[in-house]
């Protein structure tokens, strides 16, 4: 059988010297579902930028039903059938889901192709089977519902191939599961979908074929049903890799920190955390779970000083901690990984080594005499933090940007650990991390929890908090529904109450 799409030979050089791709051979078949795994960095986004109309190849050639094609912009894909739903979401929040699922489109005024729109959009839908509420700016929709958004919004335009770039990376597994039915109903329809992503259980359970890049090239292909966790990792990382890391159980110590009845206050004006009071004790790793846009967000940055408390109190070994000082919080003791490396972690024009002292510069290990920096001492505290933490650059002077997402990642995890801190909030800490870079963060939280240090975990990723937590806390709309100690919970129980359904509903 002919594939519907064939990548031939694709090889893709960035203007500065990095090769992403070294000669990648790609098929797809019609009505079904591939899997495209592999490190970060490996090429996978990369590849399907390429598909998409977003890259140009450096060199290869794309085939669409035998004939070869050559896509200028991502217009000329969607006009031949191909879209791509990225992971970072590209809606205007307050646009209703319905203006945002036309945008884009030629034509008459926004206003007047709702009203001409609507009942195609409405067909589509009931098609498909999703459920969207059109009038509503998607600001105030839940995180999978914006997801539902954005692949309509490729689905209008006609698509036959949907490529899905870490489409659960922010969805409760009731979530998960209905974006997998949804999958199986656009395959049964002859559509073919790509779906990237990191979490080898996931990819196992909805895939028909997987095919494996590492440093550019496909190392492996494999029907889903012959595949296991363990081949797949080895296969994207080249040796042996245990994907779950060990926790041994151990008595926690007196409380490091100590939140009393917090009200934070959201970006609309309402409160989005409500009334939260908890404990992190020494030695515990102290797991909240829950989808973004439940409070985790303001919660993390009152903790970190970047956010002013409307009511309550955060004390620190007994002693609160300064409104609006993340500086002082830093000095006090607490270490941050923030959830987004991009905006809050790194300065991307800055250099690996003046990102590894970021929080740092003041202190006299890095001065010599009237303020002025060390560079020389810089330098070598950069290339130590580099080596311990693993994080795979050309050199400390290379610039933040040009690092892969796994080792942007280590490098704010090696700065932040570096500190010797009390307490260590860690917030989506494996975000978008291939298997090897996940286990490696942590087995490194694991290690401080062990070394005594207290660790706050929010996470989205159920997984990962069931792996990592001593006690868990599940929030939803700025509260608790549920809190205890990490084995009272089980993976059903946290993911109803991640969706806002108590213990006595879930009967």
């Amino acid at each position: 059988m002919e594939p519907f799409i064939e990548m031939r030979g694709i090889h893709k050089v960035y203007p500065d010297g990095t090769v992403a791709l070294r000669g990648v051979d790609f098929r797809l078949y019609r009505g079904e579902i591939v899997g495209l795994l592999g490190e970060n960095g490996a090429g996978k986004t990369t590849l399907m930028k390429i598909l998409s109309g977003l890259l140009p190849p450096t060199q290869g050639e794309i085939r669409l039903e035998g004939r070869s094609v050559r896509f200028r912009n991502p217009s000329d894909a969607l006009r031949a059938g191909i879209g791509m739903v990225h992971q970072i979401f590209t809606l205007v929040p307050p646009y209703t889901a319905l203006e945002n699922i036309l945008l884009g489109q030629e034509g008459s005024a926004l206003w007047l192709r709702k009203e001409q729109a609507r009942p195609r959009v409405e067909r589509l839908l009931e098609e498909v089977g999703l459920s969207i509420p059109l009038d509503v700016p998607v600001e105030l929709l839940p995180i999978g519902v914006q997801q539902r958004v954005e692949i309509l919004k490729v689905l209008y335009r006609g698509t036959r191939v949907l490529i899905l770039d870490e489409p659960t990376s922010a969805l409760t597994p009731l979530e998960v599961d209905e974006l997998f039915k949804f999958m199986r109903r656009l395959k049964e329809d002859g559509r073919s979908i790509v779906f990237i992503t990191h979490k080898l259980r996931e990819v196992l359970e909805i895939c028909d074929r997987i095919v494996v890049l590492r440093n550019g090239l496909v190392t492996g292909e494999v029907q889903a049903d012959k595949a296991t966790p363990e081949l797949l990792a080895e296969r994207m990382v080249g040796h042996a890799v245990v994907p779950r890391v060990s926790r041994s159980p151990r008595p926690p110590g007196e409380p490091i920190l100590v939140v009393r009845d917090l009200e934070v206050m959201g970006d609309l004006g309402v409160p989005a955390v409500r009334g939260v009071s908890f404990e992190v004790r020494a030695g515990e790793i102290f797991g909240i779970a829950g989808v973004e846009g439940n409070g985790q967000s303001e919660l993390a940055q009152a903790l970190g000083g970047l956010r002013p408390i409307r009511r309550g109190e955060i004390l620190l070994d007994g002693k609160p901690l300064p409104p609006l000082a993340p500086i002082e919080a830093y000095r006090q003791g607490i270490s941050h990984i923030p959830e987004d490396r991009l905006r809050f972690g790194l300065a991307l024009h800055f250099d690996v080594a003046e990102n590894s002292i970021l929080s740092r510069q003041w202190e006299a290990l890095f001065l010599r005499g009237w303020g002025r920096l060390d560079w020389p001492r810089i330098l070598a505290f950069a290339a130590e933090l580099v080596q311990r933490f693993q994080v795979l650059t050309p050199g400390v002077r290379a610039t933040a940007r040009h690092l892969s997402g796994g080792n942007q990642q280590k490098l704010v995890v090696g700065r932040e650990l570096s500190k010797e801190p009390r307490l260590i909030l860690a917030v989506h800490p494996t975000r978008g991390l291939d298997v090897a870079s996940t286990a490696y963060i942590r087995e490194l939280l694991i290690r401080m929890r062990d070394q005594g240090k207290a660790v706050l975990l929010i996470s989205a990723d159920l997984d990962e908090i069931l792996e990592l937590s001593d006690r868990i806390a599940v929030m939803y709309e700025g509260k608790f529904l549920g809190v205890g100690p990490a084995e009272a919970f089980s993976r059903t129980e946290i993911g109803m109450l991640m969706g806002g359904i108590l213990p006595q509903e879930q009967r």
